[in-house]
């Protein structure tokens, strides 16, 4: 990278997908993607990624949890980031990584941190849980991030009311990650807001939305609820 910024020397965003942007758009810290740069984190190569940078968090990966192909989810969102982790402990870089709350399903209800993630039934979710416990396993200095968020105004005409979440809008995410990595905080954070369903939240930004039950025709997780009070306790919220 050229005529990099001074002020933004520490943190570089992986990805340009929308939490990288919205990321990007609050902080103005530097950022690599392939559309912009080439770069593909599949790739065992690295040497694109810039080493002067303290810290990288990374938004990369196969989101598409309606497609339960294996190779699909395993190249990107993990063996990348097995590749990644070993990068950035080579180089003695701080390891951002945007997990899940996905990996709640099956567990308990408000879950912490320190329970036991249950994987649904497909390849999007084993293969985050996988990636996970590599960092925590061989990452020497690291912040996974588990959370979900959504598009604001909320995107869809329709919204479940069956479905309890933590999630929020990309905006409010991206502000409690930032304050976050600000914080140097380590290890697993849950980040979410108060529990609610899909369609309360939708109403918020889109009044007419109207509501809908799952109709089951996916292995959908209808309790991905989690305990916030780490959050909490470390933002002072």
């Amino acid at each position: 990278m050229e005529n990099k910024d001074l002020k933004n020397m520490k943190y570089l965003i992986l990805g340009d997908g929308k939490l990288a942007t919205e990321l990007h758009r609050q902080t103005g810290w530097d950022y690599i993607s392939r559309k912009k740069n080439g770069f593909d984190i599949r790739d065992k190569d690295l040497r694109m990624l810039d080493t002067d940078y303290a810290i990288y968090i990374n938004c990369i990966a196969n989101t598409n949890t309606t497609d339960n192909t294996k190779k699909a989810h395993w190249d990107v969102n993990y063996l990348s980031v097995i590749n990644l982790a070993n990068f950035c402990r080579d180089y003695n870089i701080k390891l951002v990584h945007i997990s899940s709350d996905y990996l709640y399903s099956g567990s308990n209800s408000n879950a912490s941190e320190e329970d036991v993630p249950v994987h649904v039934n497909n390849w999007y979710c084993y293969t985050k849980l996988l990636a996970d416990g590599y960092i925590q396993a061989l990452s020497k200095n690291y912040l996974i991030i588990r959370t979900s968020f959504k598009a604001k105004p909320y995107p869809w005409d329709v919204a479940w009311t069956d479905i309890s979440t933590n999630a929020d809008y990309i905006d409010v995410i991206s502000d409690y990650i930032i304050r976050l990595i600000k914080l140097d905080a380590t290890g697993v954070y849950n980040i979410g807001t108060e529990t609610k369903s899909f369609y309360d939240l939708a109403i918020q930004t889109k009044p007419d939305c109207k509501p809908i039950s799952d109709d089951h025709s996916f292995n959908r997780p209808h309790d991905v609820t989690m305990n916030l009070n780490k959050l909490k306790n470390k933002l002072g919220l």
